[in-house]
């Protein structure tokens, strides 16, 4: 017992200096001069450098913050302009996710990756990253190890993209429509998707957020094909309920006076939260989630991703 005194009383003061730090920077992502970029940034600091106080819990706050920024920022959103921006990324959705699903399928075999592991990957490349993980694997009964290593996959390319995308965007000068319309199909995440476009301006927002959300409503059919192609009969299906929410706020704010006078503060309070949802998934990125990643299963992400970024991009300059 004299053994443990001093061991303990030696852990207790480096729990404490990460608690203080990692509320410091969490705080200060709520600054608004902090960005998407610098939130995410301080997060792989924090990873790396001093350690997530609480990862235990830092999946499930990431999911719960990032769905309510999202519903929030459908306030600062008119429903006949997102209607129409929904209409134009359609056909680029159906196409995309298709082709994604096939192309994840041949490299999932051509590498020899767990079926699970491969399929997760992909769906989250071609629908809407973490949430379609997390939608899909109870639905396909995936283990532990195999969600972690398609989550790393997917949070790491996500951290890639928010810093790439809007630099490739301003040297080709592609335009908000162009822009919105590609980061909403060739990023993962809603998060890192809207993370990019506001810095991109409002018009480009608001087309990547609603194609988006109509992105990951497929969701729905995929849950339902994966439970036939898994044979898991008795498996439950998770709806994306935040994205009904996002649609109610949305005419709310374009049909009640009342509430289009709130929308300002309500969708600064909800940019405040996707810029924190960003410094937690940054902090979940430590060393040890991207050693367990693995080479095969990362290979294969960066060739999905890098699939529909290149294909997308070169059809929306094209069609343009």
């Amino acid at each position: 017992m004299q053994q443990e005194i001093p061991h303990t009383a030696s852990r207790n003061p480096q729990k404490r200096f990460r608690k203080i730090i990692f509320l410091l920077a969490a705080l200060l992502c709520l600054c608004p001069f902090v960005g998407a970029p610098i939130a995410l940034a301080l997060g792989l600091l924090m990873a790396w450098l001093v350690g997530h106080p609480y990862p235990q819990f830092n999946h499930k706050a990431t999911h719960w913050l990032l769905q309510a920024s999202v519903v929030g920022l459908g306030f600062g959103m008119n429903a006949g302009s997102a209607l129409r921006a929904g209409r134009e990324g359609f056909l680029f959705t159906i196409v995309s996710i298709t082709a994604v699903l096939v192309l994840g399928y041949l490299t999932g075999r051509l590498f020899k990756i767990d079926r699970k592991t491969s399929y997760l990957i992909t769906a989250g490349t071609a629908i809407c990253g973490g949430s379609a993980i997390a939608a899909l694997s109870p639905v396909i009964k995936a283990g532990e190890k195999q969600i972690s290593v398609a989550l790393g996959t997917v949070f790491i390319l996500n951290a890639a993209a928010l810093l790439i995308f809007p630099a490739i965007g301003k040297h080709l000068h592609l335009s908000q429509e162009q822009f919105g319309l590609w980061c909403a199909i060739a990023i993962h995440d809603t998060s890192s998707v809207v993370g990019a476009a506001s810095k991109y301006g409002s018009t480009a927002l608001l087309i990547a957020t609603t194609v988006k959300l109509a992105r990951a409503l497929w969701i729905i059919p995929l849950s339902l094909g994966s439970a036939l192609l898994f044979r898991a009969k008795d498996s439950k299906i998770k709806l994306p309920f935040f994205i009904g929410l996002f649609i109610l706020a949305m005419l709310l704010n374009s049909y009640l006076p009342p509430v289009a006078r709130l929308a300002p503060c309500i969708t600064l309070a909800a940019k405040a939260g996707l810029t924190l949802s960003l410094f937690l998934i940054g902090s979940g990125l430590s060393p040890k989630v991207i050693r367990a990643v693995g080479f095969k299963p990362m290979l294969q992400g960066i060739l999905l991703w890098a699939f529909i970024a290149t294909g997308t991009l070169l059809t929306i300059i094209y069609l343009a």
